[in-house]
This record gives structure tokens, sequence and C-alpha cells, in this order.
């Protein structure tokens, strides 16, 4: 993990890194694009190029799977990737020697899930690595007599017998964002303020975000490389990035589920009955009593919210599943104000394997008519 720190930087706060940095070498170069504009989600192999053991997956898949590794052993992409990257978005097709090891170690996660859990994903890259190039050998003591760590992204969930119930927690969430009632007239807004990220170098650039009823959401950003989007319709989603050869990704599986938890938490009374399960703990963030309610429903990752004190949530964590281990999103909601009686969190920041992005919001214009191409398939082009 010796890279030189300028090298670092650059991977990480370039556009390439965004883009998922692989498929800037990828097939799709000479590949027609799709007649249909709800384009069907293209695989890994077809977008990419010199895909070995990660074929048959979709493309945005694909890329959350590097997501995974990047996590589990806290590199960047010049640490795996040939340094041609810099220079020669081709050089990632070289099959280095840390490329041949890690579709090594894809294939034994692979057979040691198969032999030994049913094929469940029991096994991952950060279950051996755990944040470090070589997996650890030798206990750690501190760990072991130190302080119990909370692990806000495990999966797995334990309630506490103290918490209050489910309707309680709900309930009192409502009343903090301003009651029933007046939530129920709250059906969209639109926002401007700034966006930052890794695409934009930590730069604060124009952004635009549309909200609707019961789960549509827009977000637009305007920077010196172009305009970047995520949208979902309610149905489909998309993201557009800048500056590439395939520049619009449809959303799949777990990018999907996730597009359609971010939007609807924005109306919270859809919340509690969009999912049939729901356990509640008590934990803390920053010193502050913080309440979790983790729902789920048969056959989807479950959905993890925590709330303050006053009943506000102040983060949300979703997984997507990859072929090497789920992954978890990160969003933390803070600076919230009164918008025609509606307590809304004028800044956000979300965190995943891939990126950070920060949205600060200037204005929030409720209830406003907004046009359905808002929210569907970005034009490439940027307009």
């Amino acid at each position: 993990m010796s890279q030189d720190s300028s090298i670092r930087k650059f991977i990480n706060s370039s556009i390439f890194f965004l883009a998922g940095l692989a498929w800037l070498a990828s097939a799709a170069l000479h590949a027609a694009p799709p007649q249909n504009p709800q384009a069907a989600v293209r695989m890994a192999e077809d977008v990419f190029q010199n895909v070995q053991v990660l074929k048959g997956i979709p493309a945005d898949e694909f890329l959350d799977t590097m997501g995974m590794f990047s996590s589990a052993l806290l590199f960047d992409c010049v640490s795996c990737h040939a340094q041609e990257i810099i220079s020669d978005p081709k050089g990632f097709s070289i099959a280095t020697p840390r490329i041949q090891r890690a579709r090594q170690m894809v294939v034994m996660m692979n057979a040691i899930n198969k032999q030994y859990f049913g094929g469940q994903p029991r096994v991952t890259c950060f279950t051996c690595h755990g944040g470090g190039n070589r997996p650890k050998a030798v206990p750690n003591l501190d760990l072991q007599y130190g302080e119990p760590v909370d692990d806000p992204y495990a999966i797995d969930f334990f309630p506490s017998l103290y918490a209050p119930s489910v309707d309680a927690v709900f309930a009192k969430y409502l009343q903090a964002l301003g009651g029933a009632e007046r939530l129920a007239t709250f059906t969209s807004f639109a926002g401007t303020g700034t966006y930052a990220g890794y695409e934009t170098d930590q730069m604060e650039v124009p952004a635009e975000v549309y909200v609707s009823a019961p789960n549509q959401m827009a977000t637009i950003a305007r920077g010196a490389a172009g305009v970047s989007v995520k949208a979902y319709d309610g149905r489909a989603g998309w993201r557009l990035q800048p500056d590439t050869p395939v520049p619009l990704m449809p959303l799949s599986g777990g990018n999907l589920s996730g597009a359609a938890i971010e939007a609807m938490v924005w109306f919270p009374a859809s919340i509690q009955r969009a999912f049939s399960q729901w356990q509640i703990n008590i934990t803390s963030i920053n010193d502050r009593d913080i309440v979790v309610a983790q729902g789920s429903s048969p056959g989807q990752p479950p959905v993890r919210l925590y709330f303050d004190e006053a009943g506000r949530l102040v983060r949300l964590v979703h997984w997507r599943p990859t072929p090497v281990g789920p992954i978890p999103t990160r969003i933390d909601y803070a600076d919230y104000r009164s918008v025609g009686g509606v307590q809304m969190p004028f800044q956000w920041t979300r965190t995943w394997t891939n990126n950070q992005v920060v949205i600060q919001l200037k204005d929030i214009r409720p209830n406003v008519p907004i046009d359905a191409a808002r929210f569907g398939r970005p034009d490439p082009a940027g307009k």
C-alpha cells in the first residue's frame, strides 16, 4: 500500500474513480447503444474488458464489487491496477499480479461458501481482510479486552427488550417532523444548493434536487466535467456520469431498491408499512442516545433507520448484494429546518464504498409541480 500520495489523490478525486474506472477500458467503446429508452441492464462482460470470474452480473453491480475490494483491503485503484491507468484508460485491462490473485480469491471464497454454507455469502472479502492487505493471524488483545464496539454496518440485528415499540418510534418520528396531518399535505419539493464528491475533487458545485411522492427522486450536479445525474422514477433508475465512454448506466438489483428507499424517506408516513417486520434497539452516535429501527421483508436486504432524541431521522443504512458479499450505503441527515411547517434536513452525506458526497441545500420549495421527465432516463448529452 506504499503508493505515492500524489497518485492516490489523483485517482481518488478523479472522474475516472467515480465512473467506476474499469469501464474506461470497456468493450462498450464499440458496442451499439440500446434502442429502447428503458434500456435493459447490461452485463459486466459486455461493458468491461477482460472480465474473467465476475461474468453474468450487471455492470453497476460489477462496480460495487470493485468497491468491496477497495473497502476490504483499503486499496485504491492504483493499488491493484497497472500504473498505465493514469495516462491510458486501457491499462485497466492489464492483468497485474494483484488482479490475478484477486481472481483466485474470488474462486476460493465461492468454493468455501458453496461447500460449507450452501452457497450463501457468509464468507466475503471483508471476512478475512477486514481493512488490511493481508488477513490477520494473531489475536488482538485490545479488541478482546477493550470496550465493545457497535458495528453499524452489520446486517445482523439484535432488538432490545428495553426499546420503545415500533408504533411509538414512528409516531414520535411523524410528530417531530410536523405531525401526520401536515405531512399528508406534503407531496413534492424542489431544492437548489451544492454538491461535493470525488468527481468534483471535493469542490462544491451547483446542485438541484427533485422529489415527488411516493418514491421519485432526482439529484443533478453541474460540475466542470459535465452534468452528473442520479434519477429514479418509481420503477427504474439511472446514473449519469460525465466524461466516460458509457456515461449512462441503468440501476439494477440493490442499487435500484436503494434508490427507492432513499426517495421514500422523504415521505415518512409510508416507511413503516413498506416493510413487513420491524425490530428496535438503542445505540449512540457522537455520545447522543439514538433509537435504531431495522425493517425487513422476505427476500430483500433490510433497511436501518436512526432517530435522535427529538425523533428526527439522522441516519439511514441500506445494503445491496454483490458476488463478493453485501456492501452498505449510509446517509447522514443534518441541518433540519422548517419548510411550510415540516421539518426537513437541508444537508445529507451519502457514503458508500465508491464515493462520499455531501449535498447542502440553500432553499426548498414544497409542493411544486415537477415535470415527470425529471425522474426519467437522463439525457447523455447532459441537457
